[in-house]
């Protein structure tokens, strides 16, 4: 099939994209909450989920975008090998 040597992903980065996109958006749903208004403080906009874990995993999920785009499946590997 010619259809899946012009695709620049294979089905492999794909899931990876999507996982590492899963991942983001949990973190930034980590980072939500808490809200704050003129007539009272809420202090929980402080807490170690909204100020430490929610950072972290939303940069762990930016590093598996990353390797997910920079990956290359072993199926194309062989093929060029074969040439």
């Amino acid at each position: 099939m010619d259809n899946k040597r012009n695709l620049a992903f294979g089905k492999m980065n794909f899931i990876m994209l999507a996982i590492g996109m899963a991942i983001v958006i949990l973190g930034l749903i980590l980072m939500s909450g808490g809200e704050s208004t003129d007539k009272a403080f809420d202090p929980t906009i402080f807490d170690a989920r909204h100020i430490k874990v929610a950072p972290v995993v939303t940069f762990l999920g930016f590093v598996s975008i990353i390797v997910a785009i920079v990956y290359k499946p072993k199926d194309d590997a062989k093929e060029e090998n074969e040439k």
